[in-house]
């Protein structure tokens, strides 16, 4: 749902948790109301105003909020991660935004494109969706590929398997997608959706048989270079960073996931056992970057 403010709001199901890598120790189970800013918000400064919490509520979960924006809202404050909200000016043109890349960036694309085009007879075939009928066929080719994607078998976010919402976002235009082919195979998919003037990018996968020659950088190039003739003023590349975001964009915003809890007893034992134990994480952390203890670390994390 939407809340008076703009922002994105659902109540969900969430935990606190002891994690060392993708590894579990612990959980804290939590029932939170989830406060997502989006991107022009972020941008402004300006964002959702926060909803009542319902009795079973234990509380907030604000995510991408910009450093230095104060919530004026009581309880226990605990930070889940930092990162850069990073994005695309697509109004700038596609000059400004070429320029705007480092050089690797630039020539990295260049060749990495043309790598998968010699690997596919010297095309580089790349199919666009826009409208609920291309969205159709679309999902089941894309269905695919997120099947063998590391998103959906480890995370839990690939593709939906059903289309339904897909479909009718591209009936109202509030959708794009693309598909990358090698020979008749389906090898990476990229699926957005739109808040207002921005595109978001939702879902996305390669298959990891193909790894070595880059289709989802490959995908991600042709379908940014699809939107500056499109009619959005940004691409949202969502929360969290990875070298493709910050390659890529041509902007990015510091901000951070916040909790604010209610100041129950059980929830103030589960904030001080997390950010203790994240602490103690950070410094096992520094310590194993040491050539020494480096080894046994990975074994640790391996194990």
């Amino acid at each position: 749902m939407v809340d008076a403010g703009g922002g994105a709001c659902g109540v969900s199901a969430s935990a606190l948790k002891l994690q060392v890598g993708a590894r579990t120790l612990a959980s804290f189970p939590r029932r939170l109301v989830r406060v997502a800013w989006s991107l022009e918000q972020v941008l402004a400064a300006s964002g959702p105003v926060l909803p009542a919490l319902a009795d079973a509520d234990d509380g907030y979960l604000v995510t991408s909020l910009p450093e230095g924006v104060a919530l004026d809202a009581g309880g226990l404050r605990f930070v889940r991660q930092r990162y850069v909200r990073y994005y695309v000016d697509l109004a700038g043109g596609r000059a400004a935004w070429a320029a705007g890349l480092s050089g690797q960036a630039r020539s990295g694309l260049k060749r990495k494109a043309k790598k998968l085009a010699a690997a596919n007879g010297g095309v580089l075939d790349v199919r666009r969706y826009r409208s609920a009928e291309e969205m159709a066929v679309f999902h089941p080719l894309a269905r695919r590929v997120s099947a063998t994607t590391y998103q959906e078998r480890l995370l839990g976010s690939g593709l939906p398997e059903d289309a339904a919402g897909l479909v009718a976002a591209a009936a109202q235009d509030w959708a794009r997608a693309w598909l990358l082919f090698l020979g008749d195979a389906p090898i990476a998919y990229l699926w957005c959706g739109a808040d207002g003037d921005t595109l978001r990018y939702d879902y996305v996968g390669h298959d990891p048989a193909y790894h070595a020659l880059s289709p989802g950088s490959v995908l991600m190039g042709e379908a940014l270079g699809d939107l500056f003739a499109d009619c959005f003023r940004w691409f949202d590349f969502t929360e969290g960073e990875g070298q493709h975001k910050r390659g890529l964009a041509s902007g990015g915003v510091v901000c951070h996931d916040l909790l604010l809890l209610r100041p129950t007893i059980a929830n103030r034992a589960a904030v001080a056992a997390v950010g203790g134990f994240d602490a103690a994480m950070a410094v096992a952390k520094r310590w194993g970057e040491t050539p020494a203890l480096k080894g046994i670390a990975q074994r640790v994390r391996r194990a």
